[in-house]
């Protein structure tokens, strides 16, 4: 018998065995259940933002609910007799002939205040950007303000802007006779909106200086030897690099332009007449002179209508003239 040897059969080529796809069970409801750890998460999460979610819901939208509810009704806060009257009080509002000259001084001052201030943070910012000697006192002197109590600000300038005050007193050294600057109607505006420009374009300033920090030294070198002047580096680089700081500060100003109080109440009271009488002082007088609160609420609804109003125009228009936006 002849025994014959098989030749061994080829090796298989190994692969690694390749689980299933196995796919999570779902409960009885069709939809996967939220893993444990991140329900944790998103519980802590919740915690943490909730102190901030109260006090907006208690000091923001609650007065605003309450604000608008007031100015359809006549609410005398010494009696506490609260009356709905409908529109009553926004009929009275637009015939009331007050109320013209107020809008009008409150743009006025806004429009004084606003490219002002801009342009000052933006001369400072540009000097301080230039690494000259003394920068850090110069920026000091003029940040401090900001840090300083608005009312203890006003009372200084108060004195300052008498009529025989230190700026008057200044201007006699030089021969100069100074007007009484919170008394007369020609410089009681043009006071106020110089004493809340010195109080804010330090902070306006800080942001321009981080503006052109960072804006990449590179570009003014290479168009610098392209032979481009100063003037056009900063128009055509500098500024188009910036200005979403200019819109961020464009926007802050004006907000706060509009709801000025302070300056108002301490320097001039809204006089000489209703010369310096803003949209805010009048609130205040409407509220708690008058005790007209929801007239003062109806009021307060069209300032704050107002803000939103002029945030969403320039907010529209950065399409125009904001590059470089992140």
């Amino acid at each position: 018998m002849s025994l014959t040897r098989k030749a061994p059969a080829p090796a298989a080529s190994w692969q690694p065995a390749v689980p299933a796809r196995v796919r999570p069970a779902r409960p009885a409801g069709g939809r996967n259940r939220t893993p444990r750890w991140r329900r944790r998460d998103m519980l802590a999460g919740y915690v943490l933002i909730a102190p901030q979610m109260l006090g907006f819901a208690a000091f923001v939208l609650g007065p605003l609910v309450a604000v608008v509810h007031y100015s359809f009704t006549e609410y005398n806060n010494l009696t506490g007799k609260i009356t709905f009257t409908g529109g009553d009080n926004y009929r009275a509002l637009l015939e009331d002939p007050l109320a013209v000259e107020v809008a009008q001084n409150t743009a006025l001052f806004s429009a004084g205040l606003v490219p002002f201030n801009i342009c000052l943070a933006l001369l400072l910012a540009v000097l301080l950007d230039q690494g000259l000697r003394g920068t850090v006192i110069f920026r000091a002197v003029f940040f401090s303000p900001t840090v300083v109590s608005i009312i203890a600000w006003t009372i200084l300038w108060f004195f300052l802007l008498s009529k025989d005050g230190g700026v008057n007193l200044m201007l006699r050294t030089l021969g100069i006779d100074g007007p009484n600057w919170l008394r007369e109607s020609g410089t009681a505006m043009f006071s106020v909106v110089l004493v809340q420009v010195l109080k804010g374009v330090g902070i306006n300033m800080v942001l321009f200086l981080a503006a052109l920090q960072a804006v990449p030294t590179e570009l003014r070198e290479a168009a610098t030897v392209d032979g481009a002047r100063a003037w056009t580096v900063f128009r055509k680089i500098t500024l188009p690099m910036i200005s979403p700081t200019i819109l961020l500060t464009a926007i802050v100003t004006v907000i706060g332009s509009l709801q000025v109080f302070g300056q108002i109440l301490v320097l001039t009271r809204g006089g000489p007449g209703n010369s310096t009488t803003v949209l805010a002082y009048y609130i205040y007088q409407q509220a708690f002179k008058f005790f007209e609160l929801g007239y003062a609420s109806a009021l307060a609804v069209v300032l704050f209508i107002a803000v939103l109003i002029l945030t969403a125009v320039q907010w529209w228009l950065r399409k125009k003239w904001v590059f470089h936006e992140q």
